[in-house]
């Protein structure tokens, strides 16, 4: 049974409570049902009448729907401090999906006329909702590949519609101006403005039509990792700026006056580094309140992962089993497809692992720069070699149809001599394969390169200096990556700007910077919680040793003090180590009559008999 103060502690955490104060929050906490669910039970289905609004006290839950292939397709993993089954209530429908408990699970709930009374006192609250739902619902409209498998998405966003309105102004009168036209080559019975006017139309109707889609490309993402802001120009720019959540210092939201009259603004986010700035964020408050949630609940965690590592250093030394604790997973973000490999032509793999871009082997991820890079600055003697090749076989070609004309011909002396022409060729194979051979090894010997525990940029010139730069991965404070202009959003290539301490590294033109990304950020989680549980090691072992010296010896410290036998011809104090001085009773001897006492105690009263 949870304690009453509990649950108000954990309703003041969440930020669909934000701004109630402590009595309203109790008010609402003797409404909630404490309900304890098992590993494998289905809270409800698909379909099924809402009965009530659920808050993870602890456990974990999963959020299913149908599919097709596999019967069900999880979209979500809840935690201890989430929440669900507010979109069917808020919307008076049934439920969309089916929550499963993965693990034993204990579920705060308020019931259906509970919730609608909870709307109905507190008006303010709606905002909080309204803002979750709508998260909740485009989160599941997008398809993010680069997410984690764990990860879950709290909040997400789109700009403010103002913007939208905004980039549609300019449009919006320019059509009108294309319409104008358009009746007056009909008032004057001309071709030429109609043609123009419907030529504008077209032209204009499309700036419009890519103005709204660059709005809705536009993300703001906080998940139960990082807070990120995810920005993209279709066939332009491509770039994702992100910091993990343990890294912020602090949140703040900025408004104007018209931001305050249709509630919109921007929200701050300070991390060590700078700050990542949602502008135009529709609902700004609630929008900050969510982030400055799993913020508080990242610190939880990490203090709570401190406590299970002391508190199995205290059961390895007493020795205890184990339990079994969750690692961080390092999935690859690029699964390998084995039986597309085995289909591969042998030629296309041997030229695939010419240029091959990823290498993930021994623990460790190597990248090379795209192969558009090795062509734009290799193009000279790619085209040189090839050029050659192409003259190489015509100059063949021509001496085998022309006659009078062969490949060896005898000389003068009676000795076989090649063609000129062809034999110039060929020699001149030597330099030009040496300067593609020279090209190709400076394309390749630079690469980047993650382990475990550092990050790499190599830059090694054939027959020239090697250049080296590192950084501990755990440093790490803020990545980012950009994909700028057609062809490189067309190939997906970029680069991955990395902020270590003051420094920043560069990951240049590598292919899928969004993958190359999310492989950083996994490897510095992991190395993060391995740092974590590292630190303060000696420590957490030598307080260990003195529990678990504790524990074993237990019987013998709780057994009572005997007083040591008084010496014969001795009073009881004397036994006790001859402190007579120490105590406030006057006297020369110790022990003395009424008068002693009376004289040690003038001026007190002294109720009782001594």
């Amino acid at each position: 049974m949870i304690e009453f103060k509990q649950i108000v502690i954990f309703l003041d955490k969440m930020h669909l409570f934000s701004g109630l104060d402590q009595e309203q929050l109790g008010s609402i906490a003797n409404r909630l049902v404490e309900k304890e669910v098992p590993a494998g039970s289905t809270i409800f289905k698909r379909g099924d009448k809402p009965e009530g609004f659920y808050m993870i006290y602890k456990g974990k839950v999963k959020v299913t729907l149908p599919d097709a292939e596999k019967g069900e397709r999880q979209i979500a993993t809840l935690y201890g401090g989430d929440y669900f089954g507010e979109e069917a209530l808020f919307e008076n429908r049934n439920r969309s999906a089916t929550i499963t408990a993965v693990e034993d699970s204990v579920l705060l709930l308020l019931s259906r006329p509970g919730f609608d009374t909870l709307l109905t006192q507190h008006e303010k609250l709606k905002p909080n909702f309204r803002v979750s739902i709508r998260s909740r619902k485009l989160a599941r409209s997008t398809n993010f590949k680069w997410l984690g498998k764990n990860e879950v998405i709290y909040f997400i966003a789109r700009r403010h519609k103002i913007r939208l309105f905004r980039a549609l102004v300019a449009p919006f009168f320019s059509m009108l101006g294309a319409v104008l036209l358009i009746l007056l080559g009909i008032f004057v019975s001309s071709a030429i403005p109609l043609a123009v006017g419907l030529a504008l139309v077209v032209g204009i109707l499309g700036w419009g039509i890519w103005n709204a889609i660059d709005w809705s490309n536009d993300y703001y993402i906080v998940t139960n990792q990082r807070v990120i802001w995810l920005e993209k120009v279709i066939g332009l720019h491509d770039s994702r700026e992100e910091a993990p959540l343990g890294t912020i210092l602090s949140v703040g939201v900025e408004t104007d006056y018209l931001g305050r009259i249709l509630d919109y603004g921007n929200v701050i986010v300070r991390t060590f580094v700078g700050k990542l700035e949602f502008d135009h964020v529709d609902h700004p408050v609630q929008a900050a309140d969510m982030i400055r949630e799993y913020w508080e609940r990242t610190k939880a965690i990490t203090t709570r992962s401190q406590m299970d590592v002391m508190k199995d250093t205290i059961k390895q030394k007493l020795g205890l089993p184990l339990d079994k604790r969750q690692q961080v997973e390092l999935a690859p973000v690029i699964p390998v497809d084995e039986e597309k490999i085995i289909k591969t032509p042998l030629w296309l793999l041997a030229l695939q692992n010419l240029v091959q871009l990823r290498i993930e082997e021994g623990g460790k991820i190597i990248y090379h720069k795209h192969w558009l890079i090795l062509l734009r600055q290799g193009w000279k003697p790619i085209g040189l070699f090839f050029s050659a090749i192409i003259l190489f076989f015509w100059r063949l070609i021509y001496l085998a149809t022309t006659s009078g004309h062969a490949l060896f011909h005898t000389n003068a002396a009676g000795f076989p001599t090649p063609d000129t022409l062809a034999t110039v060729i060929l020699i001149l194979f030597i330099p030009i394969g040496v300067w593609v051979w020279y090209e190709y090894t400076d394309w390749k010997n630079d690469t980047f390169m993650i382990t475990n525990d550092e990050i790499f940029d190599i830059d090694r010139k054939p027959f020239g200096t090697e250049e080296r730069r590192s950084a501990q991965i755990e440093n790490i404070l803020s990545t980012s990556y950009k994909r700028v202009g057609f062809i490189a959003y067309i190939f997906n290539y970029g680069t991955v700007f990395i902020t270590v301490g003051g420094t920043q590294m560069a990951f240049e033109d590598v292919m899928d910077p969004a993958a190359v990304q999310a492989d950083i950020n996994r490897r510095r989680a992991a190395r993060i919680t391995k740092k974590n549980e590292n630190a303060g090691k000696e420590d957490r072992e030598r307080f260990a040793t003195w529990i678990a010296a504790y524990h074993q010896n237990m019987n013998e410290f709780n057994k009572p003090i005997k007083p040591p036998p008084a010496e014969p011809g001795t009073g009881p104090f004397r036994a006790a180590g001859n402190e007579l001085e120490d105590l406030p009773l006057g006297g020369d001897d110790g022990i003395g009559g009424e008068e002693s006492l009376g004289s040690g105690n003038e001026g007190n009263e002294m109720p009782g008999d001594f």
